[in-house]
This record gives structure tokens, C-alpha cells and sequence, in this order.
């Protein structure tokens, strides 16, 4: 994760962008309930479109292009000035809008003083962290090791 040291460990736009475009929906929208919703004007409303996504063989190897995928992207602007954007994988606006309103937050909070919306990108990480977590573990319980034993008497 990237982050910046300004007092307190807090996360850079790219981090925080990052974060909210992977973070279920329901947690942006535990969080949207808990803070003071800002006035804001659609720059470009959610809409859904498709990316190419590519890929690499082997992870290192030459790049190709794997596929299409869908995304939803939004901007807006606070009545601040903040520009918001976001760009989230699926066709759920909510989510798209959600993402642009934090990161268009996040963006204010350093002239408002208020540290809520940060603390909430720090739980995010934690989230994401943990949801990582689950999928090794789940991941590690189905490796199989296959060890090859040759018996002497058998001729290959």
C-alpha cells in the first residue's frame, strides 16, 4: 500500500481510489450513513461502459490482451471545488457515485480538518487486507502436493 507520511500514516489519491473501487459497496454505504453529505454537482453522471483488460504470461512475460471487462465511471464536483472520480469494475452506479463522492471528500479534508473520511480509508485497508487473508486460507486448504513416488520394480 502506498502511503505518505504527513503525522499520521495517511493514504495518497492513487491508494485511496484504489481502495474505494475495491471495497464491497456496503461498506461505502455503512460509511455514507455516518458522515455529513456534501453538496455536489454530476460533472459526468454514473454511466457503464467496457476497458481491455491484458495480461501477461506467466506473470512476467510478453503482455496480451485478455478481455473486456465492464466498468462504471463517475465525476463530480463539491460545491468546494473537489473534482471527484472514480472508475469501478461492474455496472453498479451506486458504487461508481459512492467513490466519487468519497474521493472528492478525501480531497477537502485536508482544508475542513476533519480526519473521518481518512480513518475510513484506513478501514478499508484493514478490510481488504482480511479479505486476502480468507482467500489464502481458503486457497492453502485445497493444495494438493503432488510428490511423484516411483516404486523400484517398475520399469518406465
Amino acid at each position: 500500500m502506498t502511503e505518505t507520511t504527513k503525522g499520521n500514516a495517511e493514504y495518497d489519491r492513487a491508494a485511496w481510489m484504489t481502495l474505494l473501487a475495491e471495497a464491497p459497496v456496503q461498506e461505502l454505504e455503512a460509511h455514507w450513513g455516518q458522515v455529513a453529505h456534501p453538496t455536489f454537482a454530476w460533472i459526468r453522471r454514473p454511466e457503464s461502459g467496457s476497458a481491455m483488460v491484458r495480461g501477461r504470461a506467466s506473470g512476467t512475460g510478453m503482455q496480451f490482451n485478455l478481455g473486456d471487462v465492464t466498468v462504471t465511471k463517475c465525476t463530480l464536483q463539491l460545491r468546494t471545488g473537489e473534482i471527484g472520480v472514480s472508475y469501478v469494475m461492474g455496472r453498479n452506479k451506486r458504487h461508481a457515485a459512492l467513490a466519487a463522492l468519497f474521493d472528492a471528500m478525501l480531497q477537502n479534508e485536508g482544508k475542513s480538518g476533519e480526519p473521518a473520511t481518512q480513518a475510513f480509508i484506513a478501514a478499508l485497508d484493514q478490510s481488504r487486507t482480511r479479505r486476502h487473508q480468507a482467500i489464502v486460507a481458503e486457497t492453502k486448504t485445497s493444495k494438493v502436493d503432488f510428490t511423484m513416488l516411483a516404486r523400484g520394480d517398475v520399469e518406465l
